[in-house]
Formats: structure tokens, sequence, C-alpha cells
């Protein structure tokens, strides 16, 4: 094995790395550029490159086939081995807190996804969009997973990309304004709970009570609505209803969310996205490409069904 990895720290084994990165985006049986486009993108000689090419088939990464005038195809690859061999490590992602069933599912889906993919993949929880895009744009974790209209919001305004988005109900299935058992929504001076960890939820709550210059805004944690609402502490807010069901008590009643500008909003709030950094950008094109977006939503749909067991 040391033999082996001896062979990756020479001038050939480190353009076989730079290579492993780009043939990560090259599926099976699809023509290979020509080495001397290789080596141009690399910055290295011809030579360099096929003896890069030949140390990845040695490594079982790859295997390749000469089809005469039509060039060299990709016959086989190893996803598994050449992301190893390219160096770009585990990734690293971080989601909300699996409090719900469907992040819980998210998260199975996700874990599988990217083992298809060949792409080592570990998860880290972290409550609040705010605490998960910092985590990003100090380089801690690889990925995060938000709301489409957060990461829409992170895209406009940091070095960040798009690396997937999942579709409606990926985030959450709806929300709703939770009211206090008996309290009139119109009631002057209203007891309307916002916490600013969550930007879409803080989003949301501001646009359903706008114009209210009434409103009494009270800064909770969210972790802590069951109570307040059963000490008669707040009146209002709105919330995620996944994490609704069996959580908030009988003393709170479900509206349904008002004008169309809202339901907009709010749709876009329960689709997932999973964004990355652009100085990230050949590991984002990698799985961006092998990512089956398809797996990772029929994975959730079997856990929130009860048909999977979460494995995250």
């Amino acid at each position: 094995m040391n033999d082996f990895d001896d062979r990756f720290l020479t001038r050939n084994g480190l353009a076989a790395r730079q290579l492993a990165i780009l043939l990560l985006n090259h599926e099976p049986e699809t023509r290979l550029p020509r080495v001397r486009d290789f080596a141009t993108e690399l910055g290295c000689g011809n030579g360099t490159v096929q003896a890069a090419l030949q140390l990845l088939e040695d490594s079982g990464a790859i295997e390749t086939t000469a089809r005469g005038h039509l060039g060299t195809f990709l016959a086989h690859s190893d996803r598994s081995v050449l992301w190893r061999l390219s160096g770009l490590g585990t990734l690293l992602a971080a989601m909300p807190l699996p409090y719900s069933r469907r992040y819980e599912g998210l998260a199975t889906g996700l874990r599988s996804a990217f083992e298809e993919a060949g792409a080592p993949f570990a998860i880290t929880f972290m409550r609040g969009a705010g605490a998960r895009t910092a985590a990003l744009l100090e380089g801690k974790v690889d990925l995060v997973v938000l709301s489409r209209f957060a990461a829409d919001q992170l895209i406009a305004e940091h070095p960040v990309e798009l690396v997937a988005d999942l579709g409606p109900a990926t985030y959450v299935g709806a929300h709703g304004m939770l009211l206090r058992h008996g309290v009139d929504p119109d009631t002057p001076g209203l007891r309307v709970a916002v916490d600013h960890a969550s930007e879409d939820l803080r989003m949301l709550v501001e646009r359903v009570f706008a114009g209210r210059k009434d409103i009494q805004w009270l800064e909770v944690s969210y972790m802590q609505l069951r109570d307040l609402f059963a000490r008669g502490e707040v009146d209002a807010t709105v919330w995620n209803l996944d994490e609704v069901q069996d959580r908030m008590g009988l003393g709170v009643d479900v509206l349904p969310l008002g004008d169309e500008v809202t339901r907009e909003l709010s749709l876009r709030n329960s689709s997932a996205a999973i964004i990355g950094r652009t100085d990230g950008t050949k590991a984002l094109a990698a799985v961006r490409d092998s990512l089956d977006l398809s797996l990772v939503t029929r994975l959730q749909n079997e856990v929130l069904r009860g048909e999977r067991v979460p494995s995250y």
C-alpha cells in the first residue's frame, strides 16, 4: 500500500490526481478529450498526461479503449477509487437538526445518493440557516442544506453556487400560522414569536404580519414554542407544520397562510437546496453531475411513509 501511495507523490502521480478530478465528470462509454487537451488544462506535457492515465488504469480507477480515428473512450470507471485518488476528501454537509421525519428522510436519501456516486460523505447538524451559512463561508463545511429561498439569497450575496434543488416538499411539507386557542389574529397588540436563527421563518412571519404596527415581536427560540404557548406568553407565529404535529399541544390552532405572495414564498421555502462554495468548483461539478436526485426524494418519501428506517 505504501508503494501504491508513493507513486502518487511523483510528478506523474500529482498529474494523475488532477486527472482523476476531471474524469469524475466523464461517464463510461464516452469519448475522452485528446491527450494534448488534457495537457493544456493541467498545464503539463503530453507525456505526463499519458503516464498519469496509465497510473490511473494500473490502480483500477479507469479502463480506456482506443477506437482508431474515433479517439479514446472511457470504457469503465470506479468513482470511489477516482474520488480517493483525486484528494478531494470527504464532503461534509451541514443540515438542519433532524427533529422532523422529513429531515430524517432527507439525510437518509442524501447519504445513500452520495455513497452511490462514490463520494465520501458525512453530515453535521446545525440549527439555523445563519449558522450553516457561516460554516460554509468559513470553510468548516463543504455543502449546506437550506430552503431554496434562503439559498437564492445566499447565492446573490456570496461566492457560492447551487449544487442541487430537490423540489417542493423536500425541505418542509407546508407552513401555517400557529395561533393560541381562543385568540383572534386581529387582536391589537398580538404577541408574535420570531426566531432570527431561522432566516426562512423570519421572512415568512414578517410577510404574514406585514403592515401591523401594533404587533409585539418576541424574540424566542422555536425550540421553546410549545412551553411559551402553553404558558400563554405567545399568541402567534408562523412555523413548519412538520414540527407542529403532536408537539404543540391542544391549545394551539393552525391556520392556513394568507395571500398568494405568502403562499409562493412558502412554496420556495419548502424546496431543499444544496449549496457549495464557488472555490470548490471541481468538486461541485463532480457532485452535480453524478448525484441521483430521484434516489434522494424516493428514500425521503419512504421514510415519510414509514416504509424505511432512517439511516444517516
